[in-house]
């Protein structure tokens, strides 16, 4: 029996009654059949979110923020109590590694944790102003939102979204992606047996073009939050403008990562490969460009190619594994197109990119050196497992390199000099930066990308700010 979708908290057939099969990127066979949402599917969660909303501004946007903050708690806590469950499902359905997987699930209950308690601490203000009387600032639910998530991280995104829109009162429209929707559908039964009104909670699964499309173009979605690649995020906010819809976007990267000599080497060097091929390079913070002082540059690829090499690639459900498939035979190739396209352009392939005769979607870590920022390895997104070392002679000229892009998502930089950090990090054109350590993101604190990597934030406190309306309303002293 296929896995039914959501609309008003509720497991139903697609309205046209298609399903589409989720590979198990292991193992290239069928994992589970998923009904097939389409337009009329968009159509009624959006009655059903819309007719909640407006019905004396929603029961659920009336709840009191602490009220809402102790139902988002619940929700962690039953994350939580199903981590086997959610965590094999991530394993098997995206190819994450069991290990990453679980610690996954432990940080979308964090963020559940977090927006919990935010709740009650997001609020308006109170303005002094020339007239006699009171001036307020409140912050409103937006209504309805389309929350658009890639298949990279679909547990966690999708966490990162429907936390701090539920924390501020709006119904909630999850889109998952086709080729992982399954954690999606989980998460959908979790919030409501967490005790979020059914008429809230609503989860479509299929295809992007159109339930996306659907989404964006209905005057009813108040606000679309996307995460994916940039040319769909520019198709969304073109689509979004004849309604005047709020948008968000968290889009493509190229990261770099700055290793200057007077940096701990050994250090960086052992701690960078992790940074590209986690996920198997399928994120869009892969610190994939790799600028290393020259002085430092022989001494940093010898460590780093052989701790790549070190690297368990296998099976995800094993304990032992450290990188496992990539989503798809296409994902592979893609990254295979790419390590060739940087042999014809003069760089050299170290070592990886061989594909396994095992079953499923596998292929070795590439390590690329002697890549110039002008190679369309150092300019394009992979999203697969491909680093490009690059050589440097100054901090000027590691700056002038790292901005070289179109993307400014995130980054690394590694120094020893708490001078050279300040500098720099004021200097590079990304959203996050990370000095001496290569994690980007933490839920507590805002995420988001400068140029073609995206507008707005997800995360901290200013994901709040995304999902509220600001309203003015001022009060007469005057009989």
């Amino acid at each position: 029996m296929a896995e039914q979708l959501i609309i008003a908290g509720e497991r139903h057939d697609a309205a046209s009654g298609e399903t589409f099969t989720v590979i198990e990127p292991a193992t290239g066979a069928a994992l589970a059949d998923v009904a097939k949402a389409g337009p009329a599917d968009v159509d009624l969660a959006l009655s059903a979110a819309t007719a909640a909303f407006n019905d004396g501004r929603g029961t659920w946007a009336r709840t009191s923020a602490t009220e809402r903050g102790r139902v988002l708690h619940r929700v962690a806590e039953l994350l939580r109590e199903r981590e086997d469950l959610f965590a094999t499902t991530e394993a098997r359905g995206a190819g994450h590694p069991i290990g990453d997987a679980r610690w996954e699930v432990g940080a979308a209950a964090g963020t559940f944790e977090y927006y919990a308690g935010a709740a009650n601490k997001h609020f308006g203000s109170v303005v002094p102003v020339q007239d006699a009387g009171l001036d307020v600032v409140l912050r409103e639910p937006v209504g309805p939102v389309g929350l658009i998530v890639p298949w990279n991280f679909p547990l966690l995104i999708a966490c990162w979204k429907l936390a701090p829109a539920l924390a501020c009162g709006n119904p909630v429209i999850l889109k998952p992606a086709s080729l992982t929707p399954l954690t999606a559908l989980l998460l959908g039964d979790v919030l409501v047996d967490a005790g979020i009104p059914s008429d809230q909670v609503h989860v479509l699964p299929g295809p992007g073009g159109i339930i996306g499309d659907a989404l964006v173009s209905d005057p009813r979605t108040s606000k679309i939050s996307f995460t994916g690649e940039t040319t769909t995020g520019s198709s969304i906010l073109k689509s979004s403008a004849d309604n005047i819809a709020r948008v968000s976007l968290e889009l493509g990267g190229k990261s770099a990562a700055i290793v200057f000599a007077d940096a701990n080497i050994a250090k960086a060097a052992a701690d960078a490969p992790m940074s590209v091929f986690g996920n198997a390079g399928q994120d869009c913070c892969a610190r994939s460009r790799i600028l290393v002082e020259r002085s430092a540059y022989d001494e940093f690829l010898e460590i780093f190619e052989a701790t790549t090499r070190a690297i368990k690639v296998g099976d995800p459900l094993s304990t032992e594994t450290e990188m496992g498939p990539l989503i798809s035979e296409g994902q592979r190739q893609t990254s295979l197109d790419y390590i060739e396209i940087a042999r014809g352009e003069g760089a050299r392939v170290v070592s990886g990119g061989d594909v396994s005769d095992q079953a499923g979607y596998y292929l070795s870590p590439a390590v690329v050196a002697d890549v110039d920022n002008s190679m369309r390895i150092a300019r394009e997104e992979v999203f697969g497992p491909v680093a490009s070392i690059i050589a440097f002679d100054s901090e000027e000229d590691a700056i002038r390199i790292a901005n070289d892009s179109d993307y400014g998502l995130s980054g690394s930089l590694w120094t020893g000099s708490a001078p050279r950090a300040i500098r720099v990090a004021r200097s590079i054109r990304t959203g996050t930066l990370a000095v001496n350590t290569n994690r980007s993101v933490r839920y507590e604190a805002p995420f988001g990308g400068y140029k073609r990597s995206g507008l707005g934030r997800e995360l901290g406190m200013q994901a709040m700010d995304a999902y509220t309306e600001v309203k003015n309303v001022f009060f007469s002293e005057e009989d």
